[in-house]
């Protein structure tokens, strides 16, 4: 079975500002979390995944990459000194010690495997315990673009349907869209790194197959035409949209136009342009 998208990382530079941003779109936001590496985020939980909005709380705490080891805080700090937006595209993991070890092999990351764990709270208050363990991978023709695995240790602790449920009926995260000037020159790397075989759709240049959602890789003029404003950098590869399925999409309309927040019909879906969502495009499509 392919793997599903546990994760996107969207990094901000006013945590605050943008998780009053995602509730105006009618995402139940969850509580600040601070990382002891220096980074500090929201949670936007949907059934089978989530939206990490992040930023950099004490930069002190930050540790540099080292030959073996990738800097999870290092390199949210490097993205936000170029920009915001969607700045890693993270995958579920059954054994992320095993993915390392494949990577390795693969030649897309030689890095050592990262555990850490945290306190949480449940929807009562009471305080649980979640970990993880993240395997790292590295496209070097695609640097500000992050890619990793993510292994739940005690995933009953961390989903929870009281944190699924939100205003405007977000049930998947459905694609994410990588924008590049050569998108041919990632197919090998997405292919290690997903471990699916691309299709050729007609709307773009090539899609991964993932559990209830895709991958799309395209050039930025397509990226363009497909969800309005993106800002992608032409000279580099960058993750500049996702979508989200929604069970009312014309109650999502009205929602947007009463926060007054400006959106875009494009084929199918409502879209909320980067230039007003923190860097990335976000696509909203009917379940």
């Amino acid at each position: 079975m392919s793997r599903r998208i546990d994760h996107l990382v969207v990094a901000v530079r006013d945590l605050d500002k943008a998780a009053s941003f995602y509730r105006s779109l009618g995402f139940q936001v969850g509580a600040r979390n601070r990382h002891p590496w220096g980074t500090e985020n929201h949670v936007v939980q949907v059934p089978g995944g989530f939206i990490e909005l992040i930023t950099v709380g004490d930069a002190s705490g930050i540790a540099p990459h080292g030959p073996d080891t990738f800097s999870f805080g290092a390199f949210v700090q490097d993205y936000l000194r170029h920009r915001e937006g969607l700045a890693m595209l993270v995958l579920d993991s059954r054994d992320a010690k095993a993915d390392a070890s494949e990577f390795a092999r693969k030649g897309i990351g030689a890095f050592e495997p990262f555990f850490f764990e945290r306190k949480a709270k449940r929807p009562d208050g009471s305080e649980t315990q979640v970990s993880f363990t993240l395997a790292f991978a590295r496209n070097e023709a695609a640097p500000r673009a992050g890619f990793f695995v993510c292994q739940q240790h005690f995933p009953e602790n961390f989903w929870n349907p009281a944190f699924q449920t939100h205003d405007n009926g977000a049930d998947r995260l459905s694609s994410v869209a990588l924008a590049a000037p050569e998108p041919e020159r990632h197919k090998d790397y997405l292919t290690a790194f997903t471990g699916v075989a691309p299709g050729e759709p007609e709307a773009h240049d090539f899609t991964f197959p993932l559990n209830e959602g895709h991958l799309d890789v395209m050039t930025p003029d397509d990226a363009a035409e497909i969800f309005g404003s993106v800002e992608a950098e032409l000279d580099q590869p960058a993750f500049v949209a996702f979508s989200v399925r929604l069970r009312d999409l014309p109650a999502q309309a009205h929602r947007l136009d009463a926060a007054g927040i400006p959106y875009q019909h494009i084929g199918s879906r409502l879209i909320v342009p980067a230039s007003v969502a923190f860097g990335v495009a976000i696509g909203f499509e009917a379940a």
